[in-house]
């Protein structure tokens, strides 16, 4: 125990940074395997390297916070383990970004080069989210920290490569993928976002081939695509088109004969009912392309300008190629019309640019025999999703999944283990680098460009931290992994990925629960983004009120699954919850003179007070625990906020006080010091989990055993909490609470004096009431100002011109005669009974006035006479009061 008592004001800034380095110092994070425990372990989604903490940072590790810090505590062997992610789109934006400043780009400093800029800035920048996050007091096992592109992990990455390579469940393919030219690669189908747009619907009009006068109106959303389409496609039962199917039509502005064909996939009531087909720039076209044997022409760069089939258009941007194309289309009478159209319109999820749907040869990975075995892992309940309503979303993805395009176009990332011979065309996939061809002997042979998309290494995060694929001691301790949290934004980005991955490789699933927690929205419900300007910096939230008010607030209020909103007052709400308790503690602290360690007290010498307070936290504790077992982490909140707020400061403390005061009684003084500690200590195990640093500050200054709370015990786990609870005493202490309470309301009603004492008559409705509050009168003369207290006797006239209220059992009245000045109060409601009279004739003359009636809006009419009838009503118990206090 520190010294006897903590400073005045409470500043989180005055001790925050010291207990997390004691912590991390004395290694309470780490987890080393102990086959005598049982292990419970987390795996951190690991942040991008590029990134800082924001809001959803800041919930996500709060959360994961709280249940390993709660597992700790009930003695599990628990592991945090700790990472980042590499991150390949969004660092290799970063570095060329940088690059770009110097005028210079990563194709003039080589692949080498570059890549050790990108080493260099993630060493410079790549730890900063670490450092946050231990701002947030997250206690990760820093000992195990994880990259994404460590040796261990680029290991394990290759290895599945090749493993599913050799499976023939990775397969290189032509196909049309989704491109961003922006960030200038493929990226696959759950990385595009597709919002709603208004566009237009181009009419073109193609000739048919040897016939001037005829033509085919088509309908399009992409003009400038137009340079890529081999044919027109029309339905087979469609009348319109039936004699023209078989012949060709021409191109406008290029000129090019291309056929027009019949295929079902065409909707007959789109448009004209006949399409544009342009098998190198759309999935649907590309298949039809297929059927019908139609060459595959190529319109875009990668970074989506107009290439060489664009004629006179070749290099121009691919928008303003779409302006100048409609132009020329008008001027030689090729477009029929333009209408407004409201489409949804794919875009890149990291850099939201308009995505071009373009064929490209790829790595893919064959999803459906990976797929089935994910969905049975969570249908069948070996893995639970807490709230369960996202089993089914994430089902029917599997259900209806396509196969993972995973090879990027670019630079920084695991790059593709495989080679291609110059000389015989051979395709390698190794484990090993090879420096000439296995097949011919050549050592004409380079490695594949392109690197892995970033998800893919997330994937196997579970057990490639863990070793994989060494047969490690914490792989077989620690893996499955026991809980995952997470958004629900990435249950398909990662989480499926994960199951696919461990059951494929890990030999069983990665995670036993999933826990789906939502986003953190501005006040207005809006999603936190740059381009709005409503993102909140949870360090500065730091700065201002401290960390534990932060996860105080983003867990409290909020349910699995659903997004909640960030409101400040919240966070100030959460602030004041910590100086109410830092209160109370300075209070015991003070009051801890003659405090003897050694003193029990025995069963007699608790009043019902104590006993009260001792059941109270004994539930709180079974309802916190309880409710973290069913992931309710904001309920659990809930419950320790109530107690601690009202039933531990605003009454036991109130109760103890007259016993802590009296040091000729020494006793009793002692009984009263024994129940605050035991009270206030275990209350602070109960909150380390969400508050950690206010609670270790507080628990290290008052009576305790060990070095720090977080590796004290979860107060649950002792078995003699249950032996606390008593029914009895609670029904009781209510009671006479409520009884108390009521007084407060009655004293209010008539402005008594603060300090001046009443006689209060208790008439029993309930016989068996009348020895409890014989036994504890001291608390309605201590709290409610309460003297004498009289009991009637059954039967008993009840006494007249008192004021009365009810509580189960109990009839309170508060005779008036001596508890306040009848002159002075008659004088007051006198002048109120003035003021009315004046406000209730102004509304009258108001209202009586036909020309204000006649022009003034209805809801005004109505406000007023409103205002008029809730002068009247008033003025009506002013003269009650009046009338009542003329009987004394």
């Amino acid at each position: 125990m520190e010294e006897n008592n903590i400073p005045k004001v409470y500043d989180p800034k005055s001790f925050e940074k010291k207990w997390y380095g004691y912590w991390e110092e004395n290694k309470l994070f780490h987890a080393v395997v102990d086959e005598e425990k049982e292990p419970y372990s987390i795996v951190i989604p690991p942040p991008n390297v590029t990134g800082q903490l924001h809001m959803g940072h800041a919930l996500d590790n709060t959360l994961q916070d709280i249940l390993i810090r709660w597992r700790r505590m009930q003695g599990y062997n628990t592991l945090w383990m700790p990472g980042c992610d590499h991150a390949g789109i969004a660092t290799q934006a970063k570095v060329e970004g940088a690059l770009r400043e110097e005028g210079t780009n990563r194709y003039e400093l080589g692949r080498e080069k570059f890549l050790e800029r990108v080493w260099q800035w993630k060493e410079k920048f790549g730890s900063r989210i670490m450092s946050q996050l231990r701002s947030l007091g997250s206690s990760l096992d820093w000992d195990r920290e994880r990259f994404t592109m460590d040796e261990g992990c680029s290991k394990a990455v290759r290895e599945v490569f090749v493993s599913l390579y050799e499976k023939g469940l990775i397969y290189q393919g032509t196909r049309i993928t989704n491109w961003c030219p922006d960030c200038n690669t493929a990226i696959s189908d759950i990385e595009v976002e597709h919002e709603t747009e208004q566009g237009h619907l181009w009419h073109i009009r193609y000739q048919v081939e040897g016939e001037p006068d005829k033509y085919v109106e088509v309908a399009t959303t992409r003009p400038e695509t137009m340079f890529g389409d081999t044919g027109v496609a029309v339905h087979p039962d469609d009348e319109r088109y039936r004699d023209l199917v078989g012949k060709n039509v021409i191109l406008p502005v290029v000129n090019r004969v291309i056929p027009l064909f019949a295929d079902e996939y065409v909707d007959s009531a789109f448009g004209t009912g006949a399409v544009k087909v342009t098998p190198a720039h759309d999935p649907n076209d590309y298949e039809m392309g297929l059927r019908h044997n139609l060459e595959q022409v190529k319109v875009l760069s990668n970074t989506g300008k107009m290439l060489e089939c664009a004629g006179k258009y070749e290099g121009m941007d691919r928008y303003e190629c779409r302006k100048a194309l409609v132009k020329e289309l008008e001027e030689i009478g090729a477009l029929v019309s333009i209408e407004d159209h409201e489409h949804a319109v794919g875009h890149c999820s990291r850099c939201h640019s308009t995505i071009e749907p373009m064929i490209s040869t790829q790595w893919f990975v064959k999803m459906d025999t990976l797929a089935k075995p994910a969905a049975d892992a969570v249908r069948d309940g070996r893995i639970k999703f807490v709230p369960e309503r996202f089993t089914k979303i994430y089902c029917q993805w599997l259900d209806n999944i396509r196969d993972w395009c995973i090879s990027r176009q670019l630079w920084w990332g695991h790059r593709i283990p495989a080679w291609y011979c110059d000389d015989c065309g051979e395709t390698t996939v190794s484990r090993d680098d090879i420096c000439q061809c296995p097949k011919c002997g050549s050592k004409n042979v380079r490695q594949d460009e392109d690197v892995l998309d970033t998800w893919f290494s997330s994937g196997l995060w579970p057990f490639e931290t863990m070793g994989w694929p060494e047969e490690t001691a914490e792989l077989k301790h620690f893996y499955p992994t026991a809980t995952l949290v997470t958004g629900y934004d990435i249950i398909f980005f990662w989480v499926a990925r994960m199951v696919m991955m461990g059951l494929e490789f890990g030999k069983d699933i990665p995670f036993k629960t999933v826990y789906i927690h939502g986003l953190v929205r501005d006040s207005q419900g809006r999603k936190m983004s740059k381009s709005l300007g409503n993102g909140i910096d949870p360090l500065e939230m730091i700065e201002e009120y401290g960390a534990d008010s932060l996860r105080f607030m983003l867990i409290t209020g909020n349910t699995p699954g659903n997004d909640m909103r960030f409101y400040n007052e919240r966070v100030e709400s959460a602030r004041n919850f910590a100086n109410k308790l830092w209160n109370a503690s300075r209070f015991m602290l003070m009051n801890l003179e003659g405090f003897d360690k050694s003193f029990v007290p025995a069963a007699e010498d608790y009043t019902m007070a104590d006993r009260w307070i001792l059941s109270r936290f004994a539930k709180t504790a079974q309802g916190v625990t309880e409710n973290l077992e069913k992931y309710e982490l904001g309920e659990a909140g809930r419950l320790i906020y109530e107690f601690i707020w009202s039933e531990f400061c605003d009454w036991y403390i109130e109760l103890s006080k007259a016993r802590l005061y009296d040091k000729e009684n020494v006793k009793p003084r002692q009984t009263a010091q024994y129940v605050l500690g035991y009270v206030l200590e275990r209350t602070l195990r109960l909150l380390h989990p969400f508050m950690p640093f206010i609670t270790e500050e507080i628990w290290q200054h008052i009576p305790h055993e060990g070095k720090s709370i977080m590796v004290s015990q979860w107060p649950a786990e002792d078995k003699s909490i249950a032996d606390l609870i008593d029914e009895d005493s609670e029904s009781s202490m209510t009671t006479i609470m409520e009884t108390i309470k009521t007084i407060r309301a009655l004293r209010l009603e008539v402005n008594a004096a603060p300090s001046k004492k009443s006689e209060v008559v208790l008439n029993f409705t309930d016989e068996s009431l009348r020895q409890v509050f014989a036994d504890n009168e001291g608390y309605l003369t201590v709290l409610a100002s309460a003297e004498p207290v009289t009991h009637m006797a059954a039967g008993a006239e009840k006494p007249e011109n008192a004021m009365a209220g009810v509580v189960n059992g109990v009839e309170i009245f508060l005779p008036l005669k001596d508890l306040i000045d009848v002159e002075k109060e008659t004088a007051r409601l006198n002048g109120e009974m003035a003021k009315l009279e004046k406000e209730i004739s102004r509304l009258d003359k108001k209202l009586s006035n036909q020309g204000f009636l006649a022009k003034a809006p209805a809801d005004v009419v109505a406000g007023e006479k409103e205002k008029l009838a809730g002068y009247q009503e008033k003025m009506d118990a002013v003269k009650a009061r009046l009338d009542d206090l003329a009987k004394l």
